[in-house]
């Protein structure tokens, strides 16, 4: 009996969902006219807010008063959930886009959505089509908007923070922003990945400090990697999570190492 109940209140609560999101997505495709930004606002402020309402669960966020909102920054997080994108608008304080799979674009009206507002839709299966999204997503923080990639490419199938892509930071170096890391622990006990089973939940989200990449080039893309993924570790774990197998150590040359040894001395 139990189950069964979970099971009507599921029901209800996608049907519900699909007809809150389909009515505001519509709203923010139309209020386009407004402004480029303004359907990422209504994403914002009254979508992702809604779904989580929607899903009974706690939302908690920490972090942020480092970030200046006004400026552009990649954002980069963790992904866990269908949930991680609500999550990922309820927490940035500014518009932000997405780089996603491409086959979100032919999903109706969250396809419109993504297309009205440019996100960039990636054939994952296409490595030119990869390259060529390093440079859009560059040029378009560069030009002053913010960005979000999932550095694993994938949702994890243990909650655990999987090893990073190198193509997010070679979009940070390239357009010189700084890198904001966010993590999210809780999306996948309410939703797990390949379900539409919601359970409520506590969602806890933290932003970390910017991480500058001005005067940096490509040859400390690994260095830059391995810096990023060890302080996003370190906060999943701070708010509950397992974190991940930690990536190898990047060598360091001479002057990195001297560096180092005045520090800790």
């Amino acid at each position: 009996m139990r189950t069964l109940g979970w099971m009507i209140v599921n029901a209800a609560q996608v049907a519900f969902l699909a007809v809150v999101s389909s009515i505001l997505m519509i709203v923010a495709f139309v209020s386009r006219i407004l402004g480029p930004d303004a359907p990422l606002q209504v994403a914002g402020r009254l979508w992702a807010p809604a779904l989580l309402w929607i899903s009974g669960s706690k939302f908690e966020i920490e972090g942020g008063e480092a970030v200046d909102w006004k400026k552009p920054h990649l954002f980069l997080m963790n992904h866990q959930s269908a949930l991680d994108i609500p999550v990922a608008f309820a927490a940035i304080r500014s518009p932000v886009r997405f780089v996603a799979k491409k086959v979100l674009g032919r999903v109706p009206v969250l396809g419109w959505y993504m297309l009205a507002t440019r996100m960039i839709l990636v054939d994952r299966e296409k490595g030119s089509q990869a390259i060529a999204a390093i440079q859009i997503a560059a040029d378009r923080l560069r030009r002053g908007a913010n960005i979000l990639i999932y550095p694993e490419g994938t949702r994890s199938k243990d909650s655990r923070i999987l090893p990073f892509k190198k193509g997010p930071f070679v979009v940070a170096l390239q357009a010189q922003v700084p890198i904001v890391p966010l993590v999210v622990h809780g999306a996948a006990q309410v939703m797990p990945r390949g379900t539409f089973r919601v359970r409520p939940s506590t969602i806890r989200v933290k932003i970390g400090a910017p991480i500058p990449t001005e005067g940096l080039g490509v040859k400390h893309r690994d260095e830059l990697m391995f810096l990023v993924r060890e302080q996003m570790l370190e906060m999943h774990r701070s708010i509950g999570g397992e974190g991940g197998e930690p990536s190898e150590p990047v060598r360091r040359g001479p002057r990195e190492a001297a560096r180092e040894a005045r520090h800790a001395g």
